[in-house]
């Protein structure tokens, strides 16, 4: 074996070495750039616009009766006034709390790992705590403004003080 021989072995073990270092790095950067970004959002079915009824078919042209020009023209609405919030009472013992868990809550049927999922609550929504399970891991819940209540894991929640 001669001195280029072995020249051109060496050189092309540390170009091999270089490629596959340079492909690896490429490889976990696409990897882990992938894992710390946080995931979509999930969307609970409630959470879905719901589909407008279909509009009921239009009388035709010949059916439809020109304004009379002696007809006022119509006014626009007034501003619709923003609502005030209402209060609602609580059960006893009940307390109001906000979802701290940042992909929010999975409403279940019973406190349990297993049990059926009937609805989610989201991130930072209020709502009403009726009571904790006996051994603490579970709490029941009811949503304000609707009668849906479930149970979702405690420790996941903010209790909010009303003063």
């Amino acid at each position: 074996m001669n001195l280029t021989g072995l020249a051109q072995f060496f050189l092309g073990i540390f170009s091999g070495l270089i490629l596959f270092g340079i492909s690896g790095f490429i490889a976990g950067y696409y990897v882990l750039s992938g894992m710390t970004s946080t995931p979509a959002r999930p969307i609970f079915p409630e959470e879905r616009p719901q589909p407008s009824p279909s509009p009921s078919p239009s009388p035709s042209p010949a059916a439809q009766t020109p304004p009379s020009p002696a007809a006022p023209a119509p006014q626009p609405s007034p501003e619709p006034q923003a609502a005030e919030p209402e209060t609602e009472t609580l059960e006893p013992g009940a307390y109001r709390a906000r979802v701290n868990w940042p992909d929010g809550l999975s409403l279940r049927a019973t406190g349990a790992d297993d049990a059926e999922r009937i609805g989610g609550v989201a991130y930072n929504q209020e709502m009403i705590v009726l009571r904790t399970s006996s051994d603490g891991r579970w709490q029941e819940v009811r949503l304000p403004g609707s009668n849906q209540r479930g149970w979702v894991k405690s420790g996941n929640a903010d209790r909010i003080n009303d003063d």
